[in-house]
């Protein structure tokens, strides 16, 4: 990684440019500064096209304006943070921001100034890096060092916003008048030249509308979710055929297969890939992936592609990683499939949230009690959640721009709502007997199975946006057998 030059006095007049304090050059002579600043080619794109989802994301913006009319919206994307010294993480933009300009990049911010019949939209971005200053090529955010970015009006024509410097921003907003809403969490200087006229209630509200906004995926979005399932599809058959590398290694040749997908078709994983064999399938977050691959053992994959634009599958499969399940883990696979067909059955417009998750843990908690695992009636076991200590978790969440979308809703719009068209849902229920649980035979220790699906509520009752892999044991095996031959 190369050493970005100093700051010298010539760069600094307009604003100080950060310097290595260990770099190589001493300085900058006045002609080489000189020098810089000419001789580049004119290469402003005059002739761009709006994103795909700019009609989308006008129409959300629209939808935001009529619900706060009279107050100032401010929306940041956040900022680049420090993975260590002087080297950033990768940024993601805040999903708010994302969802209502469709821009990505990092420092941005969305703000809609209340007007007498609405609100005036700008969308404040750094421009191109100054040329004049020297920014382009001796800053470390500069051109030269990580890449061009849009011009204001090139931003313009790709969002269809007015677009501004946002390095004018503090200012404005320290000017502003009026009731003011900002969505916290993402620029502490925005927050900043806010203090004195926001409050954490009212900000709360906004971002909790804008949650709900996304309980309903438009038809972009479910194209989007699609995209991303497929090349999740294509990612677990990648990670089926190389089965016999990761035995030889470990986990992660696992998560370095399925991210190599991940970063070929879509923008990135949509979160740390679960790449979990033997006894690391009962923990429902293993995310280390260090772990030993062993044949005879289970498998248990939960990983999801992210798209350019941001949205992510979450698909989870339990696969034996010689091709082939044992008496027991079929046993154990075949009733949480039972519980997933049951769950996905009862997801349709109209029900409500909660009856695919009680559905679902029914059927684990009557083979629990078949099993003699647990004291019956099944009455008895779900009202005291007996069955939880295998079961752990909840049966889905909503899925879209985050893995767990919408988590800033209102209980009641969401857990306590009811199931529209539009909405995108996972079906993931689990068993998971863990390796030191002495209250169960020691053949089921250190079993763990997920079988988890993306599921659309249509009109008329659900698509299966994940059918694309195979969910029956059967199936499976045939399907993981004609990937290794």
């Amino acid at each position: 990684m190369a050493e970005e030059l100093p700051e010298t006095p010539e760069t600094t007049e307009e604003e100080p440019i950060k310097q290595r304090k260990n770099g190589l050059y001493p300085g900058v002579s006045d002609e080489l500064a000189e020098n810089m600043k000419s001789g580049w080619a004119d290469t402003e794109l005059r002739d761009l096209e709006p994103v795909e989802q700019a009609e989308h994301t006008a129409r959300r913006r629209a939808a935001l304006s009529a619900r706060f009319p009279g107050e100032r919206l401010v929306i940041p994307a956040g900022n680049l943070k420090t993975r260590s010294n002087d080297t950033e993480y990768p940024f993601r933009s805040a999903v708010e921001y994302a969802y209502l300009t469709g821009n990505q990049t990092e420092d941005g911010v969305l703000v809609l100034e209340p007007t007498a019949d609405g609100h005036q939209e700008t969308l404040y971005l750094l421009p191109r890096s100054d040329r004049e200053n020297g920014e382009f090529w001796l800053s470390g955010q500069g051109e030269l060092w990580v890449g061009r970015r849009h011009s204001l009006a090139e931003a313009e024509l790709l969002y269809g916003i007015a677009a501004s410097d946002v390095r004018e921003l503090p200012r404005k907003l320290k000017e502003a008048t009026g009731p003011v809403r900002v969505v916290r969490g993402y620029d502490t200087g925005v927050e900043a030249a806010l203090t004195d006229k926001v409050t954490a209630e009212r900000d709360e509200e906004l971002r909790v509308f804008l949650s709900e906004m996304r309980l309903v995926k438009d038809e972009f979005e479910i194209g989007e979710l699609q995209k991303a399932v497929d090349s999740t599809v294509r990612g677990f058959e990648d990670v089926v055929r190389v089965l016999d590398k990761a035995e030889a290694t470990s986990e992660r040749y696992i998560e370095g297969t399925f991210f190599l997908r991940a970063r070929v078709e879509g923008n990135d994983v949509g979160y740390g890939s679960i790449c979990a064999a033997g006894p690391h399938a009962c923990t429902l977050h293993w995310v280390r992936n260090d772990g030993p691959v062993r044949s005879g053992d289970l498998l248990l994959l939960d990983a999801g592609v992210e798209t350019h634009t941001l949205y992510t599958a979450d698909v989870t499969r339990t696969l034996p990683v010689n091709g082939t399940y044992s008496e027991i883990q079929r046993k154990i696979y075949d009733a949480v499939y039972e519980a997933q067909e049951a769950g996905i059955a009862a997801v349709k417009p109209g029900a409500k949230y909660r009856d695919f998750h009680d559905a679902a843990q029914r059927v684990l908690a009557e083979k629990l009690v078949e099993w003699g695992l647990v004291e019956g009636p099944v009455e008895r076991v779900l009202e005291l959640g007996l069955q939880r200590r295998w079961t752990l978790h909840g049966t889905g969440h909503m899925l879209g721009m985050d893995v767990h979308d919408c988590a800033a809703a209102r209980t009641e719009a969401y857990v306590g709502g009811t199931l529209e068209p539009g909405m995108v849902l996972t079906v993931e229920p689990g068993l998971y007997f863990q390796a030191d649980d002495l209250t169960v035979p020691e053949e089921y220790r250190g079993i763990g199975v997920r079988i988890e699906d993306d599921i659309l509520v249509t009109q008329d009752g659900n698509r299966n946006l994940s059918a694309g892999l195979p969910r029956r044991s059967d199936e499976v095996e045939t399907w993981m057998a004609s990937l290794k031959s």
